[in-house]
């Protein structure tokens, strides 16, 4: 642990606060968007966390959810959540009201999606932000908003992480809907 933890400060930190310093003077924002977009994809397929759940739940329903498509589902999300992060520090969005929406979208579809995935997705929040994509993403926002003008890299960090740990209880949530739609039409 302690080798690792070394290796974050030394390797992982500086790298992700370099990308993250860099981005802002790129001037197309879509490739602002895709290159955090990236960052929060590998970072979460990379995820020692997400790679055991995924085996865990692939285990459990005996095959029926692929442990591949699980994990870039999740990634897929999470690479969405982190670019919309970069996009809101750029903004200068507050963050409480997407977090609010978020949760509101999640308890609404807790309702509809299949109650064998709701654990599933919420496990699935906790375990993305792991020992591995925590420091890369938040390094990554921190040296983002670093170099706007006027700007607080502790504010516009604030709250970044909770913003991704959703990333996935929405993703799973819509993979469970879809899957269950996919099930109805075979049955007809």
């Amino acid at each position: 642990m302690v080798l690792f933890l070394l290796g974050v400060e030394i390797a992982i930190l500086p790298m992700g606060k370099a990308l993250g310093a860099e981005l802002p003077r790129r001037k197309p924002l879509f490739l602002v968007i895709g290159i955090a977009f990236v960052v929060g994809f590998a970072a979460t397929v990379a995820e020692p966390d997400v790679i055991v759940l995924t085996g865990q739940v692939g285990e459990v329903s005996r095959g029926a959810i692929a442990e591949n498509v699980l994990i870039y589902a999740i990634a897929i999300g999470v690479g969405f959540f982190v670019a919309m992060a970069m996009l809101r520090i750029l903004l200068n969005f507050p963050i409480a009201y997407l977090l609010a929406a978020g949760y509101i979208i999640i308890i609404i579809l807790a309702f509809f999606t299949p109650a064998e995935f709701v654990p599933v997705a919420f496990d699935s929040g906790g375990v993305t932000t792991g020992p591995m994509a925590v420091p890369i993403i938040l390094s990554l926002g921190l040296g983002f908003s670093s170099v706007l003008a006027g700007r607080s890299a502790l504010s516009d960090g604030f709250g970044l992480i909770s913003l991704v740990a959703l990333a996935p209880i929405l993703t799973i949530m819509v993979f469970g809907l879809i899957l269950r739609t996919k099930l109805r039409r075979k049955e007809e």
